[in-house]
């Protein structure tokens, strides 16, 4: 009998990617069954997977009550929670996190896989609330009675055709990413919705071999330069890397987010994305995806955008 893979966000990036990963595999589609959580059963991307033959099931981390009824039958459970940047971004991811894995690990279900972060203040005294909460989430569930293995993504490579678009710089035809972070200093990237399954689907495969493991996820490590070279060739614009003040910086983000932006950019470069040994967790972990991870020049390629 097939296994219930519990899928929470499973209309967002991250959770989608699980689901058509278990779906497309010859194997994991013979193993799993998949049902989806969300949020609003009435969205139109819930009613895409109901299509598909997907169960969804409505639930919210905030209550408890609908925790406890979604995850009846669970085997495996797949949380991806979701990230609101507000004054109480950490109470409330870590709020949620501890609560579905509680309602899981009450519902009995075997195997938890958790998309976490490194502790930033933990490593460097720089505390980043959305990583911090994440990793202290990540630290409770490895004292229940349940097993567990943990999925940490890299940047979003979709990010660089959103909130980090390289903007204009007044020169005419000539755009800059802009950021504190040096030019030269590299972050890795991943293409969410193509390859957050290609990672989990790995653990759900294997879990014995990977539980309690931490898959650092990314295609590879790029330079700001090397990224704003990709994306000039991509869109036929200059594209430039150009490192400002932070008071500068500071002051082109909206208020309530600019401390929580600098403080996250300042620990993407020293010590690391995931740390200090950033770049050998990527290389391990890539070693380690269930298929072809897509490189930042293939994203770009399959998802054209254009400088304004």
């Amino acid at each position: 009998m097939s296994k219930l893979l519990i899928v929470f966000g499973a209309t967002g990036r991250q959770g989608g990617s699980v689901i058509n990963t278990v779906l497309n595999d010859p194997e994991l589609s013979k193993q799993y069954k998949v049902c989806g959580i969300t949020r609003d059963l009435s969205k139109p991307a819930a009613r895409a997977l109901q299509q598909l033959g997907i169960e969804l099931r409505q639930a919210d981390a905030d209550e408890k009550e609908s925790l406890k009824l979604a995850l009846k039958g669970a085997h495996t459970v797949v949380v991806v929670t979701v990230t609101i940047y507000d004054a109480l971004l950490k109470q409330r991811e870590i709020e949620q996190g501890r609560s579905i894995a509680d309602a899981a690990t009450a519902a009995g279900a075997h195997y938890l896989v958790y998309s976490t972060a490194v502790h930033a203040g933990k490593i460097s005294g720089r505390n980043v609330d959305v990583c911090d909460a994440k990793a202290e989430v990540e630290e409770y569930i490895r004292t229940l009675p349940i097993k567990s293995a943990f999925f940490a993504p890299g940047v979003f490579m979709q990010n660089f055709a959103g909130v980090m678009v390289p903007r204009p710089t007044g020169e005419f035809g000539v755009y800059a990413l802009y950021s504190i972070i040096a030019p030269e200093a590299q972050i890795p990237l991943i293409e969410t919705v193509e390859d957050s399954g290609k990672y989990i689907g790995a653990i759900l495969a294997q879990p014995e071999k990977y539980e309690s493991k931490v898959f650092y996820a990314a295609t590879k490590l790029y330079s700001f330069n090397e990224i704003a070279q990709y994306i000039s060739k991509a869109t036929e614009k200059t594209v430039k890397s150009i490192q400002q003040p932070e008071n500068v910086y500071r002051g082109s983000l909206p208020p309530q987010f600019a401390d929580h932006m600098v403080n996250m950019a300042l620990f993407f470069q020293d010590p690391g994305y995931f740390g200090p040994e950033t770049k050998e967790l990527v290389e391990w972990t890539a070693q380690q995806a269930r298929g072809k991870l897509t490189t930042f020049e293939e994203y770009l390629a399959k998802n054209p955008f254009h400088l304004e």
